[in-house]
């Protein structure tokens, strides 16, 4: 492994040690941030925590997080934090929430871990290097491949969350695939994409997406033998949107999704 990747895992589950002090606690305190969506002060800390690792180890990287404002870098590398992903699982006492960590060099995903704290386990990936699991009824990693399911027919569709597809006008798309898929599921959030790196589901589609919920995803699903794109088929983590399959279905998937312009 680099010495960057290396250094993700790590501090990835470090900022979730921190997140399980405060989850699932009767006293949890959950403030709304301006845009409406709720933030904890684990939410915070664990961000703090990460940004100050990263700071003493790559002083001169870049960093993008959920909670604070953007630090900018001179080596061409960029950090690109979510120190919480599925907050609303978190402040519900769900375990399904995840610390992501995706790191650029000059623009180009190369690094990306899925941690999930209150399951201890996870998936990363680096790009050229495959992508790896730990579990914990494994003592070693295990390698994160996606399926082979090549029809809607069989496949487990997941979604993070049904109203979005209403907020922006595509409710059609999540009925024609509940229609079409074997079995639906709102198992979401980074939780979904760790399910469909690891063979555990066949795809994922999600009309909202931020660089940081995105910031993982294409190493990790690239690596693993599929693919996270845009609703268009683009390769990016800056859509705005995700779509993650495995190989088979993803042309069933993308000819439907493709037909709705992109929202931004």
């Amino acid at each position: 492994m680099s010495e960057r990747f290396d250094f993700a895992i790590q501090i990835a589950k470090e900022a979730g040690d921190l997140t399980l002090q405060y989850f699932d606690r009767p006293d949890l305190v959950v403030e709304r941030k301006s845009d409406g969506t709720p933030v904890t002060a684990a939410d915070k800390g664990a961000e703090e925590l990460l940004r100050k690792r990263i700071a003493e180890a790559f002083p001169q990287d870049a960093i993008l997080g959920e909670e604070f404002s953007e630090k900018e870098g001179t080596s061409g590398y960029r950090w690109i934090l979510d120190p919480i992903d599925g907050t609303k699982s978190f402040i519900h006492g769900v375990p399904l929430y995840s610390t992501l960590i995706g790191i650029e060099q000059n623009k180009t995903p190369i690094i990306g871990v899925i941690w999930l704290p209150a399951l201890d386990k996870g998936v990363w990936a680096e790009k050229g290097s495959g992508a790896w699991q730990k579990h914990p009824k494994c003592e070693n990693l295990l390698p994160a491949k996606v399926s082979q399911i090549n029809s809607l027919s069989e496949a487990l569709f997941l979604t993070s969350e049904v109203k979005t597809f209403d907020q922006v006008g595509r409710r059609d798309v999540y009925n024609i695939m509940e229609q079409k898929c074997y079995l639906t599921r709102t198992w979401g959030d980074a939780y979904a994409y760790y399910l469909v790196a690891t063979g555990r589901a066949d795809l994922i589609i999600d009309p909202e997406m931020s660089p940081w919920d995105a910031g993982p995803l294409l190493t990790i699903l690239e690596e693993a033998g599929g693919h996270f794109t845009d609703w268009q088929g683009h390769s990016t983590i800056y859509g705005y949107e995700g779509i993650a399959t495995n190989k088979a279905l993803f042309q069933s998937v993308i000819e439907m999704t493709k037909q709705y312009p992109k929202i931004k």
